[in-house]
C-alpha cells in the first residue's frame, strides 16, 4: 500500500493497528526508515533495528535474524507488517528482508507469505545514493524492485483536514 498525499499518517497506522489487534485478534510488526517516524506508531521500530538490516546492504545481503531467535518467532507470529516511509529505503534493504523472510518462514513466496504494508510517497524523498546520478537514484527505488511486481497500490483521495476546515485547501494544493 502507498500513501499519497502530504499528511502524517501516524493516526490512519495506529488505527489500522488497534483494528488489527483488537478486532482480528492478530499481530503486527510496526517499522518505520526514519527514528522519528517509528516514535509516532505504536510499538514502531526502526526498520533496521527491527529487521537487523546490514549497513551497508547490497543485492545479496540477508538480514542477521537466525530462524531459531526470539525476533524469528515474532515475525513468524506476525499476520501483517507495516512499513512507513518505504520508500525512503533503498531496495536493497527490501530484497534482504524478503530473502530473510523466505528463508525462516520456509516459503518462497514474497516475504515468505507475509501481508506488507508499505506507507511513503514517492513525491517526497527519494533513498540517498551517496554522489549517485539521477540513474543511480531511481535504481535504487523500490519501484524498480523484483517486490514491485507483486505490490498493490492504494491512494488516499480525501483529505479529512481540507474537508475540517476549508482554509487549508490551498496550502495542500501548494504541496501536491
Amino acid at each position: 500500500m502507498q500513501f499519497m498525499g502530504s499528511f502524517s499518517p501516524g493516526p490512519i497506522y495506529n488505527t489500522l493497528i488497534a483494528h488489527i489487534k483488537a478486532q482480528r485478534n492478530q499481530k503486527v510488526i510496526v517499522t518505520a526508515s526514519s527514528g522519528i517516524a517509528a516514535l509516532i506508531l505504536h510499538d514502531g521500530h526502526t526498520a533496521h533495528s527491527r529487521f537487523r538490516i546490514p549497513v551497508p546492504c547490497n543485492s545479496e545481503s540477508t538480514c542477521n535474524i537466525t530462524a531459531t531467535s526470539e525476533l524469528a518467532q515474532t515475525i513468524t507470529e506476525a499476520n501483517i507488517i507495516i512499513w512507513d516511509e518505504a520508500p525512503m529505503h533503498h531496495r536493497h534493504t527490501f530484497e534482504a528482508v524478503d530473502r530473510t523472510l523466505r528463508d525462516i518462514l520456509e516459503n518462497e513466496d514474497i516475504f515468505g507469505g507475509k501481508i506488507m504494508v508499505f506507507g511513503g510517497d514517492f513525491r517526497q524523498v527519494l533513498p540517498v545514493v551517496v554522489r549517485g546520478t539521477q540513474g543511480q537514484i531511481e535504481n535504487a527505488c523500490l519501484k524498480n524492485s523484483y517486490i514491485w511486481e507483486s505490490v498493490e497500490t492504494l491512494r488516499l483521495t480525501q483529505n479529512i483536514r481540507v474537508l475540517q476546515d476549508p482554509a487549508n485547501l490551498s496550502f495542500v494544493q501548494f504541496l501536491l
